[in-house]
């Protein structure tokens, strides 16, 4: 069996972009009892009132934000949505972002009832969307990181096409060959940290996600479900910044052009060199535009 330390990668987080870690290093895993009677897992950065939350996009988990969180260096929360990561997987597979909004809403409350800024990449924007909505005050500040309720399934294509992969791996290199495959833009050793944080070996040597977002189910999603929430953009009352990464197809012109219709107040950044992980890809500038945010 492989051991497993969520925390001791942090220094190779840190030193592969040039970043000095802070001593001490104040991170922790805390879990909520949401009032869907599902568990939500989150990570707490510092000792001080959370100033931002992060959600991340579907099949990745909390430590996705690892690097910008050592380079923001200041109290925020990452959360697992249901169904990824250490929260708890649904019976129903409710993965919509409506379906999860009240659960996120209630882990914010607790964990970081004062922080004014809700950041959300892919799914996870889409759920602060629905989250704002249904909870207005939840958030001062939105940012949505490369995705609008625009997306589709042809612009996700590359996305659904690697979950649509196999359940089990017959090793560690298996499941690392595949994800190094469909990541073109991201380091050899970014993408190792991220699956020992996103899979999980089995007592048989195998290994499977840490995730439970079934294909077809997602797909069904992405066809039909997303576009109602073009609506809550227009109703939440909440300066946007949507960070775009360049060489992602998840956001086009004419997601842009709806979002300045809806929302002519949006600030809209694009993200030189970046996929659809900002995160992953371009962790110090996103960094930077979100301290700026914050200011």
């Amino acid at each position: 069996m492989v051991d497993y330390d969520e925390f001791s990668m942090l220094g190779d987080n840190a030193d592969e972009v040039g970043l000095v870690l802070a001593a001490p290093l104040v991170v922790r895993r805390v879990a909520v009892d949401a009032s869907s009677g599902h568990r939500l897992s989150a990570l707490v950065w510092g000792d001080g009132p959370a100033e931002l939350v992060l959600l991340h996009g579907g099949a990745q988990n909390a430590h996705t934000w690892d690097t910008v969180a050592l380079a923001l260096d200041r109290p925020l929360v990452a959360i697992d949505l249901p169904g990824h990561g250490h929260s708890d997987w649904r019976p129903d597979k409710a993965y919509r972002p409506q379906d999860m909004a009240d659960d996120v809403a209630a882990t914010i409350a607790e964990l970081a009832p004062d922080a004014a800024t809700l950041v959300g990449m892919s799914l996870g924007g889409l759920t602060a969307i629905a989250s704002l909505a249904a909870h207005p005050g939840l958030a001062d500040r939105l940012v949505l990181v490369d995705v609008t309720p625009g997306v589709d399934h042809d612009k996700a294509e590359p996305i659904l096409a690697f979950i649509a992969g196999p359940e089990t791996f017959e090793s560690f290199d298996a499941i690392l060959e595949r994800t190094i495959a469909y990541n073109p833009t991201r380091s050899e050793s970014s993408l190792r940290r991220g699956v020992l944080h996103n899979a999980k070996e089995q007592a048989d040597g195998t290994w499977v996600w840490r995730y439970d977002l079934p294909l077809g189910d997602q797909q069904a999603v992405i066809d039909h479900r997303f576009t109602d929430l073009w609506d809550a953009v227009s109703a939440i009352d909440a300066p946007i910044l949507l960070v775009r990464g360049a060489l992602s197809g998840v956001v086009d012109d004419g997601d842009v052009a709806e979002l300045s219709r809806r929302r002519p107040d949006a600030t809209v950044v694009v993200v030189e060199g970046a996929g659809h992980s900002v995160q992953g890809d371009r962790p110090l500038e996103l960094a930077v535009l979100l301290a700026d945010v914050i200011a």
